[in-house]
């Protein structure tokens, strides 16, 4: 089967990132994803992503081989290496040849084998979106050369454009749970009225002093308020409760 123009792959690769809106979104898998459309479509050997949150540890999350899974996960080890000055800086790491001194003063661990692993120069891009960074994209290159420019800003693209859908995809979520949350919150409620209204008919009393009665049960059972309506309504409740002269 030939192969899909450079075109082709490059829109694909956007809709694939963008695609987080769904019911079995799984962050992992779509990081790798992340990193395999790096390879494809970029100069580059293997790609790989760490995951962070502010002033916390950063995970290694993703790569494009194991290889490169390896190496990211020593660097978070070791606490050093290109992925992890990125996030903690918030800004690209630019070209770095690994056969330098300068590199192997920076990172003096990590250095040493990444060259081992046959790899000639790095790259990092946050996971950024506006001020909220995430992470960041590692790009490995096995060739002279750095990056041309325009490579860089493919790179830095398919980052942001990861970053959003992440983010689109917990903003849902987030707001899913609030949801459910308001309307857990309102069948509650639901339950609690009707049984009020079921105490004080069968006391005798006002809704006021059949609900003050279910807030003492709760409180003296250490039980939740909805439990004990639900309770009444089912007839499991105390007797001391149901009870008129309980």
């Amino acid at each position: 089967m030939p192969e899909m123009p450079r075109e082709e792959r490059l829109a694909s690769a956007f809709v694939d990132l963008a695609d987080t809106l769904v019911r079995d979104f799984d962050v992992i898998a779509f990081l790798h994803t992340l990193t395999e459309h790096c390879v494809d479509l970029l100069e580059v050997a293997a790609a790989g992503v760490l995951l962070g949150l502010p002033q916390g540890p950063v995970v290694e999350a993703a790569a494009s081989d194991e290889r490169t899974r390896k190496l990211e996960l020593s660097g978070v080890e070791w606490d050093e290496g290109p992925c992890r000055d990125c996030f903690r800086t918030r800004a690209p790491v630019c070209d770095v040849r690994l056969d330098t001194k300068a590199a192997r003063t920076r990172w003096p661990r990590f250095t040493p084998r990444a060259v081992e692993l046959g790899f000639t120069s790095v790259v990092a891009a946050p996971l950024r979106w506006q001020d909220q960074v995430i992470g960041a994209l590692n790009l490995f290159r096995d060739r002279p050369g750095p990056l041309d420019a325009g490579q860089l800003r493919l790179a830095q693209a398919l980052a942001n454009t990861a970053t959003i859908g992440i983010l689109q995809q917990r903003a849902v979520h987030e707001q899913m749970t609030v949801i459910a949350q308001l309307q857990h919150a309102l069948d509650s409620r639901t339950v609690i009225e009707q049984a009020k209204g079921y105490l004080a008919h069968r006391h005798h009393t006002s809704v006021e002093m059949a609900f003050a009665r279910m807030r003492t049960h709760a409180r003296n059972h250490g039980a939740k308020l909805t439990d004990v309506a639900r309770q009444v309504l089912d007839g499991t409740a105390e007797s001391g409760l149901l009870d008129p002269e309980g």
